[in-house]
């Protein structure tokens, strides 16, 4: 990495005055609120550069970078220029605990953009305040990888409509006070981008927007070291391709062509792109794949330094020239780096706002299928704290499959072995187990490690489907519990819960993706259903298991809504108690104390109240459901699968 040299903070200000004089833009209103950001947030964008780039490349893609903010910020409507301040009076605003997320395929939830404004009441309903739409921006046509293969930035997918009708969503959404989330694909384009259709044709300065080899000789030293993300798709992480004459890096897809994010062109392309799509009314976007960013030989070429540095440049371009926006970090990876996307050292607070809980979501399916909560502390309790402005995105289930994530150390600590409990729980979840509640499949098995991942809607997983065709009404009920359990577990934690389309309904396997040729090899569809409108008609009808699903996740966020101890600012200590089945979180707050504790069993179960800690003495409420545990011969009693909330009256 390059020397970070001193910075004077009024440097990039100065960039950003002399750009707006060159505009004629002096006397602009809220150009100096403009210049005033720039001071505030310009040493963000030098130390990330300088972090990166060598001296004389930094000061020219500073001095760029510069140029591209103020661009930016005149071409910004004025309503989102109203918007900018009010968030900047508000920062902590996906920090409340208010803050609830909902995650869609906009196609699958209601056909087009438009018919996603038109059922904003519904997601209102819900207490949502905080929208995302999953890849929107024009794919490549066929294969797509699900969206994330981007031919065009600055285009929406045809079938859902047009720029236009995004920007109208995204008033429409704001008016409704929910933010739009979309994703932005960092690390790769598709083939069919501009970009790559340009290096093919031999134009030099775009065949270096990509990482190309003439032979084998570069590509064989890096995949010595190199995981594989899909290895029944797409082995191996190089694709020749003669148009170009060389072999591409190719992490994902043979389809999508890795940038080169050290060629400087590259970050001015994207720091352009952040601003447009800002400047559509989008309030977060989704930072994909980011943890590859960077490539190193001898490493995994996954989560290097310059990820960060990089990352911390673009949010200081938006924080000036678009206040509004925050940036989510997708990185899938394990505690001790996952952090870093939201910041450490120097760079605590400076890089991505958000970053996916991964951790979480994989340790609540284990405690579910083991009845054993020592595991999830034993693994959570590694976290080390995140900045105190940051918070992170917690989740059930997503659109992508569960990936294993046991580390073997952890495993270890409470007595098990990590290969075999990773292979427990892809048997457990593909219904293959004794004993087993859920329907799911395997997904991507890798035959050099023997790891597997599963796909399944979190409906199938907790064990309602297999209740429903079987018609035991008992084993319905223990999984509809399952499922509240879980969800309360992941409204609970703090930071912003994210609610992926259908939970809320108990919406099971769609294996009609089976029928679609171009979903037919890849089964992740199956937790990706459509938006069956006629179903979530009965939401309101408490004797249909939608109504009851319904209104359980709706009051959990009313709940959330009212404790202000959730605030993302505060962090979650789970901890271990006198019983492996009973596993308690704590959060400190001035405005009071929240104990949850959460029974991962189908029985009765008891624990030591001295872990209520200093509310062992107060008289105490419960939030959820009204019923504080009893005491019976000095111990804690909670019912199946019970999930309670206490704070002192």
């Amino acid at each position: 990495m390059a020397h970070v040299t001193a910075l004077t903070p009024t440097d990039v200000a100065d960039l950003v005055a002399a750009a707006l004089r060159r505009a004629d833009a002096t006397a602009t209103d809220g150009a100096d609120d403009l210049v005033a950001r720039a001071r505030r947030w310009g040493p963000d964008l030098e130390a990330g550069i300088r972090a990166v780039f060598a001296a004389e490349d930094a000061d020219a893609l500073v001095v760029r970078l510069a140029g591209a903010v103020v661009d930016g910020w005149l071409a910004r409507p004025v309503a989102l220029r109203d918007r900018d301040r009010d968030r900047l009076l508000t920062p902590d605003w996906f920090q409340r605990p208010d803050a609830l997320g909902y995650v869609a395929y906009a196609d699958r939830f209601a056909g087009t953009l438009d018919g996603v404004a038109k059922h904003i009441d519904y997601l209102r309903e819900l207490g949502t305040s905080y929208l995302h739409l999953m890849p929107l921006l024009r794919p490549r046509p066929g294969a797509n990888d699900g969206g994330y293969a981007v031919a065009d930035y600055r285009e929406v997918r045809g079938d859902l409509g047009t720029m236009a009708d995004l920007e109208a969503l995204a008033a429409a959404l704001h008016d409704a006070g929910i933010a739009l989330t979309i994703d932005l694909v960092l690390n790769h384009v598709a083939r069919e981008h501009a970009w790559a259709e340009a290096a093919r044709r031999g134009e030099r300065r775009y065949r270096d927007y990509f990482h190309v080899y003439a032979d084998r000789t570069e590509p064989d030293r890096f995949e010595r070291t190199l995981p594989e993300v899909f290895p029944d798709f797409a082995p191996g992480n190089f694709t020749w391709d003669d148009e170009i004459g060389g072999w591409v890096w190719t992490t994902f897809n043979d389809y999508q062509w890795d940038l080169n994010w050290s060629n400087p062109d590259v970050v001015c392309e994207f720091a352009e792109i952040t601003l447009h799509l800002a400047n559509r009314g989008v309030d977060c976007l989704r930072l994909d794949a980011i943890a590859f960013l960077w490539k190193r030989l001898g490493t995994d070429s996954q989560n290097q330094p310059e990820v960060h540095g990089l990352t911390r440049a673009l949010r200081a371009v938006a924080r000036i020239a678009a206040p509004s926006l925050v940036f989510k970090a997708e990185a899938i990876v394990g505690p001790a780096q996952v952090v870093h996307y939201l910041g450490v050292g120097d760079y605590a607070g400076h890089v991505s706002d958000l970053a996916y809980h991964n951790s979480l979501m994989v340790q609540i399916w284990s405690a579910l299928a083991t009845r054993d909560g020592r595991l999830l502390v034993r693994a959570l309790e590694k976290f080390p704290p995140k900045p105190t402005t940051t918070a992170w995105a917690t989740y059930l289930r997503c659109h992508d499959d569960i990936g294993w994530a046991i580390d073997d150390t952890d495993a270890w600590q409470v007595g098990w072995d990590g290969p075999a409990h990773r292979a427990f729980l892809s048997d457990w979840y593909a219904g293959r187990a004794p004993g087993s509640f859920a329907r799911g499949e395997e997904f991507q098995v890798n035959e050099a490690t023997g790891d597997s991942r599963t796909s399944g809607t979190a409906a199938s997983l907790v064990g309602i489907e297999q209740a429903l065709e079987s018609g035991d009404v008992p084993m319905l009920e223990r999984a509809v519990r399952r499922l509240r359990l879980a969800y309360a577990m992941v409204y609970g934690f703090g930071g912003i819960p994210l609610l992926y389309m259908g939970d809320e309904l108990a919406l099971r396997n769609d294996t009609g993706y089976r029928d679609e040729p171009e979903h037919a090899g890849d089964n992740r569809w199956m937790h990706r259903p459509r938006m069956p409108w006629d179903v979530a008609g009965h939401r309101h009808d408490p004797g249909t298991l939608e109504g009851r699903v319904f209104a359980m996740v709706r009051h959990l966020g009313d709940v959330r809504r009212s404790l202000p101890s959730l605030h993302a600012a505060v962090e979650s200590v789970p901890v271990e108690t006198s019983n492996p089945s009973v596993v308690a979180v704590l959060r400190r707050h001035a405005a009071g104390d929240l104990v949850q504790l959460y029974n991962v069993s189908e029985e009765w179960q008891r624990c030591d109240p001295r872990v209520l800690g200093w509310l062992a003495d107060r008289e105490l409420v419960e939030h959820l459901d009204g019923e504080v545990p009893r005491v019976e011969d000095w111990q804690l009693v909670l019912p199946p699968y019970a999930a309670v909330w206490l704070t002192a009256r």
